[in-house]
C-alpha cells in the first residue's frame, strides 16, 4: 500500500473536504477521490461517509486514521534519522501552539530555525491546551505547548512561569492600586477567558474561594480586552498576552501571586528535528529571562 494514499487520507480527515485536501496537496479532486476509493477497496470497508452536508469518517475510518498516522510518523522519523546520519538536518516539525505563543514567541523562533536549518519545514497549528493535547495523542502534531502534563506518553519540559495579572479600566475602583488581593474580586463584573482543559484563571479563583460576577466567557484575548476597554468588567490574564494595552487599562499584579506554566510536550521517541526544535526553543527562552 502506498504511503501517498495514507497522506491523502490524513489530509482529507484534517480538512473534512476533498476539495480543500486537494488544494493543500496540489492534487486534483479526482486524484484525491480515487486514492480514497482505492484504499477502501484494498481494506474492504468504507473509510468516509459522504453526504450533501459534507464528509465524515466512519468508525472504521477513525480507527484506520490513527494507525496510518503512526505509519506516517514512523516514516518521517526514518527519513530524519537517515538525514541525521548524513549530517543533513532536514524534514518537517509540526507544532501545536496557543495564540499568545504564536504571536509572541514563534516569529523569532521560526526566524532562528530558518537561519540555522533552512531545510526544516515548520508547521504551526493553533488551538487551546486541550486541543493540542489531543493532537499530540493522535499524532497530528509532533510537539505542543501545554500548561501541565496529563499523559505519561509525553516528555514534558517546563519553560516559563507566566505571571497572572488583573486587567482593569480607568473607571474601576481598583485602577490606582499597586496590587490586588484576589478576594477583592468577589462579585465584581468579570470577563472570563474560556478554553477547554485546565484554566489557570479559574484555578486561582477556586483556590481562594473567590466567585466574581462572570458576565461573559470569551476564548479570544482581544475580545476580552475590548470588553474591559468599554468598562464592562475586569479580568485576569497571563502577562504574555498583554501586548500594547490601551492607555485606559492597567495590568496590576495579584497579591497572592499566581501564574500559568508554559511548557512543551512531545513523545518519548521524538524525531531528531523535534528534539532540535525543543533545544532551540529552550535556549531562546532562557536567554529572554536572563
Amino acid at each position: 500500500m502506498s504511503l501517498v494514499k495514507y497522506e491523502i487520507f490524513n489530509k482529507v480527515a484534517e480538512e473534512a473536504s476533498f476539495t480543500k485536501a486537494a488544494d493543500a496537496l496540489g492534487l486534483t479532486q479526482s486524484a484525491v477521490s480515487h486514492a480514497i476509493s482505492s484504499l477502501e477497496k484494498e481494506f474492504g470497508f468504507s473509510l468516509i461517509h459522504r453526504s450533501r452536508t459534507g464528509i465524515t469518517l466512519t468508525i472504521e475510518g477513525d480507527m484506520m486514521l490513527l494507525v496510518m498516522r503512526q505509519v506516517l510518523e514512523t516514516q518521517e522519523l526514518l527519513q530524519q534519522e537517515a538525514a541525521h546520519i548524513l549530517g543533513m538536518t532536514k524534514g518537517k516539525v509540526r507544532i501545536g501552539v496557543i495564540s499568545s505563543i504564536s504571536s509572541n514567541w514563534m516569529p523569532e523562533i521560526i526566524r532562528i530555525m530558518d537561519k540555522q536549518f533552512p531545510d526544516i519545514q515548520v508547521e504551526l497549528r493553533e488551538g487551546d491546551y486541550y486541543e493540542i493535547e489531543q493532537w499530540l495523542l493522535n499524532g497530528e502534531v509532533d510537539v505542543g505547548f501545554l500548561n501541565s502534563q496529563h499523559s505519561k506518553q509525553f516528555q514534558y519540559t517546563e519553560l516559563q512561569q507566566d505571571p497572572l495579572l488583573c486587567i482593569v479600566s480607568n473607571e474601576s475602583p481598583l485602577y490606582d492600586q499597586k496590587e490586588i488581593d484576589v478576594t477583592e474580586l468577589n462579585n465584581m463584573p468579570f470577563i472570563m477567558i474560556s478554553y477547554k482543559g485546565t484554566n489557570d484563571v479559574k484555578v486561582i479563583l477556586d483556590q481562594y474561594h473567590v466567585k466574581p460576577n462572570i458576565r461573559f466567557e470569551l476564548s479570544e484575548e482581544v475580545g476580552i480586552i475590548s470588553m474591559i476597554s468599554h468598562h464592562l468588567g475586569i479580568t485576569i490574564l497571563p502577562k504574555l498576552v498583554m501586548q500594547n494595552l490601551p492607555p485606559t487599562l492597567r495590568a496590576i499584579p495579584l497579591k497572592q501571586g499566581g501564574y500559568r506554566t508554559i511548557g512543551i510536550a512531545m513523545k518519548h521517541q521524538a524525531s531528531p528535528i523535534t528534539k532540535k526544535f525543543a533545544e532551540i526553543l529552550s535556549m531562546w527562552v532562557k536567554e529572554q529571562t536572563r
